[in-house]
């Protein structure tokens, strides 16, 4: 008797899926490095999940003799499968977890780290006494991190600065819109009326160009043709304003992420933008009806709290360049 052929270790259902998840960023991004990043894979273990499913169906799904590489007739056609299966069994994992002893017994959640420590406790409080939640999970991060939770399905809701627009079966619930402000150290006493005679003063010190507040300063400022002769980067708000009031340069920041600053009373002084105007708009993203009215309630939620705190906080320091306006999702 002929022996049948041992399968692949892919074929166990959760190896098969996430090689499967693997290619379908592959093919979306057109780039292994772009795809493993996405995914918070090494490159190399991406590779291997695609060589994995090429191997299982004995067949080669990616050109790689060309650049870019490209899908072969065979990696076309997996592409329309994978994506369908994989959309199938998130809706299936959806379902699943809304069959526990509440609509939603299990929330994972995205947050911005600058506003994090001020929603959290009422954020878990709407969770579990307004809608029944067991189990809660946050993650404060960028909104590059929260692209990657929403895209690989461990996050179900994110309050973020990016709405991605560019990602389909969202839902976007506005929080506010608020403007950028200029803020320089306290004991700081040159001329604020112009950011070109700020920047011959002191160094620009702003969010990296690898976060999305840093690359749309950046834009701003080449718009306006500034080039600030000096910079400093930080990826995190609290960073970038512990090196202000110290009177290590200037930076532009909105009310949110000034929270830490205000909090840890740093000695800050917040104008007006004395420029061309600059906003940023804060969205709660969930996947479409997954999570019933609860996304509408966190986006009015977080407005009333983010108000709050900073209009406290603004008027301590004496400013009155405070600007939020309901965000346009």
């Amino acid at each position: 008797m002929k022996k049948s052929k041992p399968k692949s270790a892919i074929h166990s259902g959760s190896n098969l899926l996430k090689a499967m998840e693997v290619f379908e960023a592959v093919a979306e991004s057109g780039q292994m490095t772009a795809a493993a990043r996405m995914l918070g894979l090494t490159q190399s273990a991406a590779s291997q999940h695609i060589a994995a499913l090429e191997r299982a169906y004995g067949v080669t799904l990616i050109d790689r003799s060309v650049r870019p590489s490209r899908l072969t007739q065979a990696g076309t056609l997996l592409h329309r499968h994978a994506a369908r299966i994989l959309n199938v069994v998130g809706d299936l994992e959806m379902e699943m977890r809304q069959q526990g002893p509440t609509p939603i017994s299990v929330l994972r959640l995205g947050i911005l780290a600058s506003i994090a420590t001020t929603l959290t406790p009422g954020l878990v409080a709407l969770a579990k006494k307004g809608f029944g939640v067991r189990d809660v999970t946050l993650h404060a991060g960028q909104s590059g991190d929260h692209e990657t939770l929403l895209r690989t399905k461990r996050a179900d809701l994110a309050i973020t600065s990016n709405p991605f627009y560019d990602m389909e079966g969202l839902e976007r619930h506005a929080v506010l819109q608020e403007s950028f402000l200029l803020v320089v150290p306290s004991a700081y006493r040159g001329p604020t009326d112009s950011l070109e005679a700020v920047q011959r003063r002191l160094p620009l010190i702003r969010f990296a160009d690898s976060t999305s507040v840093g690359r749309q300063v950046t834009q701003h400022l080449r718009r306006l043709r500034i080039n600030p002769q000096q910079v400093i980067q930080a990826d995190r708000s609290s960073m970038v304003t512990a090196c202000v009031c110290n009177g290590m340069g200037f930076t532009l920041l909105t009310p949110t992420l000034l929270i830490d600053g205000f909090v840890e009373r740093m000695p800050l002084r917040v104008l007006p933008l004395p420029a061309a105007r600059l906003t940023r708009t804060i969205t709660v993203v969930s996947r479409e009806r997954e999570l019933g009215s609860f996304p509408a309630q966190v986006a009015k939620l977080s407005r009333q709290k983010l108000v709050e705190q900073i209009a406290r906080h603004m008027e301590k320091t004496g400013s009155d360049a405070l600007n939020l306006e309901p965000g346009l999702a």
